[in-house]
C-alpha cells in the first residue's frame, strides 16, 4: 500500500510492503536490553493485555511474550502481517493479529493494559491516533512509544551506508539520527501526561549480510526503491561492506522509550 505522509521523505510515497520479506529476516536486531528494560518497568508482562500499534512482522509481541502478556498486534501493510503470523506461528506462539491502520481499529473500549509503538509513531495522524489509544486503553493503562536507531556520526559503517543510500534516495528523511528524546506530536501530549522518558546507547551486533538486510529492510531503500535501482543499491552496499567493514561487527545504536498514561 503506497503511503505518502507530510513530513516524511519530502512526501514521497513509501510502501512496506514491499520490505515485508527483508523486515522479517532481518530487523530482529534489538539487544536483550531492550526488551528487559520495558518488564522492568511492569509493562507488558503477565497479566496485562497489550496492543502492539504498528506491529510490523510482530517483532516486539514475539520478543516480549516470554514475559507472559498477552498480545495482539496491528499493522495497516498485509504482507508485515501475513509475515508476523507466519513467524509466530512457526515459534509455537499465541499472538492475534490484526490488518488495520491503528486510527481505525474496531475493538472494544477499556481493552488493553499497555499500547505498544514500536518505530512507527511518525506514521500515524496524531489527533485520531491519540484519541483512539486513550479510548482502547483500561483505566490507568499506559502508552509506551519505542525507538532504536543507529548514529551515522558516531559508527563510519552507518555513515557510509547511509550516505550510499541518500545518493539513490535524496529524499529519504531518516538518515542523520543522534541521540534525543522521541518526538511526541503535540496531540499525543495533549491527551497522555508524559510519566518517564530514557535514552540509552547500545552496540548492536552485524555481520556483512545482516547489516545489509538492516539497510535493505528500511524506508528509505525497500519500502522506496524498486527495479533496478533497488538491485544497483543492493550490489553497490555488497561492495561497499566488503572493503570496509569485517566480517563481524558492531554498530553504535541508541534506544529511546517514553511512558506515557491518559489524561
Amino acid at each position: 500500500m503506497q503511503t505518502r505522509i507530510k513530513g516524511i521523505d519530502n512526501g514521497k510515497s513509501f510502501d512496506w510492503d514491499n520490505a515485508a520479506a527483508a523486515y522479517a529476516k532481518f530487523r530482529d536486531i534489538y539487544p536483550p536490553v531492550f526488551y528487559k528494560k520495558i518488564a522492568a518497568k511492569g509493562l507488558c508482562v503477565r497479566g496485562q493485555s497489550v496492543l502492539d500499534v504498528g506491529t510490523g512482522t510482530g517483532v516486539l509481541p514475539r520478543n516480549m511474550y516470554r514475559f507472559g502478556a498477552k498480545w495482539t498486534g496491528a499493522d495497516s501493510s498485509e504482507r508485515q502481517i501475513e509475515e508476523a503470523r507466519r513467524l509466530t506461528r512457526d515459534a509455537g506462539m499465541d499472538i492475534a493479529y490484526i490488518l488495520s491502520p491503528a486510527e481505525d481499529l474496531s475493538l472494544p473500549p477499556r481493552s488493553f493494559d499497555v499500547i505498544t509503538a514500536c518505530q512507527c509513531l511518525a506514521y500515524f495522524q496524531p489527533e485520531r491516533a491519540a484519541n483512539k489509544f486513550a479510548e482502547l486503553l483500561k483505566e490507568n493503562g499506559k502508552l509506551l512509544v519505542l525507538y532504536m536507531a543507529w548514529l551515522p556520526r558516531e559508527d563510519a559503517i552507518a555513515g557510509a551506508s547511509e550516505a550510499l543510500t541518500l545518493r539513490y534516495n535524496p529524499d529519504w528523511s531518516g538518515a542523520g539520527e543522534t541521540v534525543r528524546p522521541i518526538a511526541l506530536p503535540t496531540a499525543f501530549l495533549d491527551r497522555f501526561e508524559l510519566l518517564s522518558h530514557e535514552e540509552y546507547r547500545l552496540p548492536v551486533p552485524f555481520t556483512r549480510e545482516s547489516w545489509h538486510g538492516r539497510m535493505l529492510s528500511c524506508r528509505g531503500v525497500s519500502a522506496s526503491l524498486t527495479g533496478e535501482k533497488l538491485r544497483a543499491w543492493e550490489e553497490e552496499h555488497r561492495t561497499l561492506l566488503r572493503r570496509i567493514a569485517p566480517e563481524r561487527f558492531q554498530i553504535a545504536h541508541y534506544a529511546a522509550m517514553a511512558e506515557l498514561r491518559a489524561k
